[in-house]
């Protein structure tokens, strides 16, 4: 007790005990207030989601071609923690996995059975089908990445090469200087927690409803409450071992396998799919893409009063920045080592990349399979998370491919959990530092007993909608943050040698020094030897 970060724990932790015990009182009043709050944020503040994420696009854009993206964090001598592929696949599976498992297959369906009213676009048309697939690639490509790319690199560079503390409020020091640290910094933590406890929370209510589903599909045992209990338990217990085990050994291990199902998933249902259709709808797709982007990233419904922006484009920046400033940190504190271009690269263009490809390819199925008869609209009568199971169904070794999706779906939550239990631990307690970066064993467990507890009551009184809100209003503040540090990162991008602790990695104009290269990958305790070091030499 004596370690924790008394406005940054207790905050968080005492507002979500508060929400969750107004949703038993009165679970038609919460959703109420809960709801008209959030419209009231997205209706009246869309113009401020679209804009604020179409400028961390151009933020992100500008630090890959700048020459601050020839720093490296960590200082010039620094060598990477993880070769490029396992890079790559912590930052795949902890951030986004999750997402385009679940929704690849439905959300398509949803867009082209029913797109935006105002745009007079008949459903189930082609013009429909094209609309699906090219707002897919809005809601999944460059523009979210840029949203979780923006605090990442920040923080990296502020961690490592600015020398302060593990806390949001370390990437506000370009702007405000170090008085943002203390009282201010573990008060934008605890806004911030807050927000990745709820979705966190709602993401495991989703993730259990899933894998329910999925063993129903497979043994046609009934979900309820009891195998809901039991799949939570089995998740909550492996990220919280994992996270126990620490950053590289557990989370290292989960991305690997991972990451090498979803290459096996996403070359099977290519092979086995509709392999001309996919390619062809994709490449038409992302021309529709290319043409009608900021269209698409800017529509708010507000000129024909059309609902359909604030269901899906404006609530997923409100979701995508109530996570980003805290998955930020994690992100950053595996990127030492790299170059800020290289991270760019991982953290942003890569991942984009990988996610239209795999909606080019689940969502090109589902689509095509929904033209040719309407089976899975039928399936996702009783919820979405049955249509990428339906869709499984028609191909071959169903008996397989389904046990490696739900596996696939495990992996994915618990690996990014992971990552958060970590941090979450880390954010509100004190003593972390890159010599001790790991929290304590005990209040790791405590998270991971909380969101686990949380869920499960959620979905067995239905309110897990709820949650999905309460996670989203955090999206609000998230946007005020993210746009300063937005400035921050300009502020240093512009001049890097002002900010850094390594000096002698710059020419006496300012220019960074490039790195020689390393192929050697260091492990976690020569890591923190060097960061020592170095830090002494500083």
């Amino acid at each position: 007790m004596k370690n924790l970060r008394p406005v940054a724990f207790w905050i968080p932790v005492i507002l979500f005990i508060s929400a969750c015990a107004y949703n038993f009182v009165d679970q038609e009043g919460f959703v109420k207030v809960i709801n008209n709050a959030n419209a009231w944020l997205m209706g009246n503040f869309a113009w401020a989601f679209c804009l604020g994420v179409l400028v961390m696009l151009g933020v992100v854009i500008f630090l890959m071609f700048s020459k601050f993206g020839d720093v490296r964090i960590g200082g010039r001598n620094a060598a990477p923690m993880f070769d490029d592929v396992r890079y790559f696949s912590i930052v795949l599976t902890s951030i986004i996995a999750i997402g385009i498992l679940f929704w690849a297959t439905s959300e398509p369906l949803y867009h082209m059975t029913a797109p935006p009213e105002s745009l007079n676009i008949q459903p189930n048309s082609p013009d429909a089908v094209v609309f699906a697939m090219s707002t897919l690639f809005i809601h999944w490509g460059f523009l979210p990445l840029a949203i979780y790319a923006i605090p990442s690199i920040m923080f990296a560079f502020a961690f490592y090469n600015m020398r302060k503390p593990y806390t949001l409020g370390s990437m506000l020091t370009p702007v405000f200087g170090d008085k943002v640290l203390g009282k201010w910094s573990q008060g934008i933590d605890a806004v911030c927690m807050y927000s990745l406890i709820a979705g966190m929370s709602a993401s495991l209510g989703t993730g259990i409803l899933s894998i329910a589903g999925g063993l129903k599909y497979l043994t046609k045992i009934q979900t309820g409450a009891f195998l809901w209990a039991m799949v939570d338990i089995a998740i909550v217990a492996t990220f919280v071992i994992s996270s126990i085990t620490g950053l590289f050994n557990g989370i290292k291990k989960l991305s690997e396998i991972n990451f090498v199902v979803f290459i096996f998933l996403a070359i099977f249902v290519f092979v086995f799919g509709p392999t001309f259709f996919m390619l062809n709808l994709g490449v038409e797709a992302f021309a529709n893409h290319l043409q009608t982007f900021f269209q698409k990233a800017a529509f708010t419904g507000a000129a024909a009063g059309d609902p359909w922006a604030g269901w899906w484009t404006i609530f997923y920046w409100c979701n995508w920045l109530a996570w980003a400033p805290i998955s930020g940190m994690f992100l950053g504190r595996i990127s030492y080592g790299q170059t800020i271009r290289k991270a760019v690269m991982v953290i942003f263009v890569l991942p984009a990349l990988f996610d239209i490809l795999w909606m080019v390819i689940f969502g090109g199925a589902a689509i095509r399979m929904e033209l040719d008869g309407g089976m899975l609209s039928q399936a996702m009568a009783a919820g979405p998370e049955f249509a990428v199971y339906a869709l499984l169904d028609k191909y071959p070794v169903v008996e397989i491919t389904i046990p490696i999706f739900i596996i696939c779906m495990f992996l994915s939550y618990v690996t990014g959990s992971d990552a958060y239990t970590t941090t979450l631990g880390g954010m509100s307690t004190t003593g972390i530092s890159p010599k001790s970066p790991e929290p304590s064993a005990k209040i790791k467990i405590f998270w991971g007993a909380i969101i686990g507890t949380v869920s499960w009551i959620m979905i067995t009184s239905s309110g897990i909608d709820g949650v999905k809100m309460l996670s989203n209003l955090g999206g609000g503040p998230a946007l005020v943050l993210e746009l300063l540090i937005c400035i921050s990162l300009v502020k240093v991008a512009l001049n890097p040698k002002t900010y850094d602790t390594f000096k002698n990695d710059y020419t006496e104009d300012g220019t960074p020094i490039k790195s020689v290269t390393k192929k050697a990958i260091m492990s976690e305790e020569a890591v923190i030897d060097v960061i020592m070091s170095e830090t002494n030499d500083s």
